[in-house]
């Protein structure tokens, strides 16, 4: 059965997550309110400004939605910005968040966009070959509760993790041609609905 995964597309970089999603055969979903995600079978939480997706998530109910979905297993994958918005604490924030991983989250901790970098990662969860990684303005988690995997760790910190249902990466994976790590979250989403 064809996948639909829904990505939300309320800013940030949707485009590129779809098209990637397309790329490997998938049915997407543009997500903008609550009703857009019924029938979906995972949903990827895009890169972009985390204070202002929470804002837009305020409305309509829709974090709600989406935090009950997670809650009940739904695959959700967040990068940067979503790695923000998936955690339960973000360092001196008290900004809307999905409180869904057991994580701590340190916002912009690689600092301000000129010191944004693409760098070569090791994830073991994917094979021998290295992951290419793209970091824009990104977070990284600070802790992780026991039941969290680390997938992988850039200079002694962790940027990208998995609990369960949940995928969060500190980096953006749809801004390289590398597929893996969609496709690691699509082999979630079917593994789920198996």
């Amino acid at each position: 059965m064809k996948k639909r995964v829904g990505v939300l597309a309320l800013q940030g970089a949707f485009r590129e997550h779809r098209q990637v999603l397309e790329n490997l055969g998938c049915d997407v979903v543009e997500v903008r309110k609550s009703s857009d995600l019924k029938g979906i079978h995972g949903l990827i939480i895009p890169g972009g400004e985390s204070t202002t997706i929470g804002k837009l998530l305020m409305i309509d109910e829709m974090g709600e939605r989406i935090k009950d979905l997670g809650m009940k297993d739904l695959p959700i994958f967040g990068t940067c910005a979503g790695m923000i918005l998936l955690s339960k604490t973000i360092i001196d924030s008290d900004q809307y968040r999905l409180n869904l991983m057991d994580t701590v989250v340190e916002r912009n901790a690689f600092g301000r966009q000129v010191a944004s970098f693409e760098t070569d990662l090791l994830v073991p969860a994917m094979g021998p070959h290295l992951v290419r990684a793209v970091f824009i303005r990104a977070p990284y988690l600070r802790e992780v509760a026991p039941n969290v995997g680390i997938l992988s760790e850039f200079e002694g910190k962790i940027v990208f993790a998995r609990q369960g249902n949940l995928l969060a990466s500190a980096f953006h994976p749809e801004l390289t041609q590398d597929l893996r790590v969609h496709q690691y979250f699509l082999d979630m989403i079917n593994e789920h609905w198996a």
